[in-house]
């Protein structure tokens, strides 16, 4: 898959928001959203709440805005899993802080007896330190820095818009400086563009 050709990638940039900060101290996913794309062009999408399974704590509903009683009829992870795969399988992953997401989204799947997609994984964060020069690399300050609209930040489909368009910023900018595969992309996480 590095040497895929860019053109030729489905991407999904996605977005989660949990029940607490980590899965390693009990935290959940709560809500999920999922954007598909090709050669820039939108393919899918993909978004619900999902029951954690447990009281959100309010100082976590005060970051999201999704409260228990929003949750308490949505699915499962179990039950939203097999679509999860669907989209994900064979696709290239972009997050924003991708350690946070993914961290979460493979916890999940292995508590239900599955494993993540062996895809890669691209991150606008490590984009935004390595080869931008915000004033902040959180994910609003750099949409709201590039024009992008930030209503509803810290929902799940608001954030992956903002990741989607952060994401294809970077994408062209780094084509302009001789990327032309996925690896090519994968490399610009830890280098700058020249």
């Amino acid at each position: 898959m590095p040497n895929t050709p860019i053109e030729q990638a489905d991407f999904v940039c996605l977005d989660t928001e949990t029940s607490g900060l980590s899965p390693l101290m009990g935290g959940k996913i709560c809500e999920i959203a999922l954007l598909s794309s090709r050669g820039g062009k939108r393919t899918g999408s993909y978004t619900t709440l999902i029951n954690p399974g447990m009281i959100m704590a309010p100082d976590v509903i005060s970051i999201h805005g999704i409260t228990n009683q929003m949750v308490a009829a949505s699915p499962r992870f179990e039950a939203v899993a097999p679509a999860l795969l669907n989209i994900l399988q064979g696709s290239v992953i972009v997050c924003h802080n991708a350690d946070f997401d993914m961290g979460f989204l493979e916890s999940e799947f292995a508590q239900i007896g599955l494993k993540t997609p062996g895809s890669i994984v691209l991150d606008t964060l490590k984009f935004a330190r390595c080869n931008g020069s915000f004033t902040r690399n959180r994910l609003g300050v750099i949409a709201k820095e590039l024009g992008i609209n930030t209503d509803g930040w810290h929902r799940a489909m608001a954030d992956t818009v903002m990741t989607e368009k952060i994401f294809y910023y970077f994408l062209n900018k780094f084509k302009r400086h001789g990327a032309k595969t996925i690896g090519d992309l994968c490399d610009f996480q830890t280098k700058k563009c020249v």
